[in-house]
C-alpha cells in the first residue's frame, strides 16, 4: 500500500528523526551508523563509521580507500546503511550506491579531524596486520608534539551513499512497529506501508 496523504521525503523524515534524536540522547556518537558492504571472500562486512552529512540526498562517509571497506567498496558499490537510536527507539536502513566524493571535500573533512586521528591515518595502514602497535603510539606521540600541519593521505577520502531504498522502523511496546519503506523508482520517491 503506497502512502500518499501527509508526504514527508525520506530525507526530511531522516533529518527529523536525527535531530530528534540529537536533543534527547546522551549518546556520544550520534552520527555513527554500521556500513555493510560485500566483503572481498563473499561474506558481508560490517562496521561502523561517522556520518559526515548529507549533501544533495546523498549520505556522505570517509575512510581509507586500501581499507578493507575501500576495497570492498571498490568491487561492489552497492552498500547499506544502518541507524540505531536507543533514546528514539528508531531503526533507519539504507541501501544505496557508492560513489568518491571530489578531492576537495574529502580534503574538507580530513581538515575537521583532530591532529590525533590525522597523524593516525597517515602512520597507520588501516586494518593491515601488526606486530608493533606499540612502535605505532610512539610515532604518533612523536609527531603530534612536531606536527601542525598534515597533508591529507593519497588513499584517504569520501564516499557518497545515493539511496535507492530507505525504511523506516518505530519501535512499539505492543510490537506492531511502525515500518515505512521509500523506493526510488524514476527518480521519484515511493512510500509503503510495511506490516510489522
Amino acid at each position: 500500500m503506497s502512502i500518499k496523504n501527509e508526504y514527508i521525503s525520506p530525507i526530511e523524515l531522516f533529518t527529523k528523526w536525527f535531530d530528534e534524536e540529537k536533543k534527547i540522547s546522551q549518546t556520544k556518537h550520534i552520527s555513527a551508523v554500521c556500513l555493510s558492504t560485500l566483503g572481498l571472500d563473499g561474506f558481508p562486512n560490517a562496521r561502523f563509521v561517522s556520518l559526515k552529512e548529507i549533501m544533495d540526498e546523498n549520505f556522505v562517509i570517509t575512510t581509507s580507500f586500501n581499507s578493507r571497506k575501500g576495497l570492498e567498496i571498490s568491487g561492489n558499490n552497492k552498500v547499506a546503511l544502518t541507524f540505531w537510536w536507543k533514546t528514539t527507539e528508531r531503526q533507519i536502513r539504507i541501501q544505496g550506491i557508492a560513489t568518491k566524493t571530489p578531492t576537495s571535500l574529502a580534503q574538507k573533512y580530513f581538515k575537521e579531524r583532530n591532529l590525533a586521528s590525522q597523524i593516525v591515518s597517515c602512520i597507520s595502514n588501516q586494518g593491515q596486520e601488526s606486530n608493533a602497535i606499540e612502535s605505532l603510539e610512539k610515532e604518533l606521540e612523536q609527531q603530534i608534539s612536531q606536527r601542525q600541519n598534515v597533508e591529507v593521505p593519497a588513499d584517504w577520502g569520501g564516499y557518497f551513499i545515493s539511496p535507492v531504498r530507505i525504511e523506516f522502523m518505530q519501535f512499539k511496546d505492543t510490537r506492531f512497529h511502525d515500518r515505512k519503506l521509500y523506493v526510488k523508482q524514476e527518480n521519484e520517491w515511493i512510500c509503503k506501508q510495511l506490516q510489522p
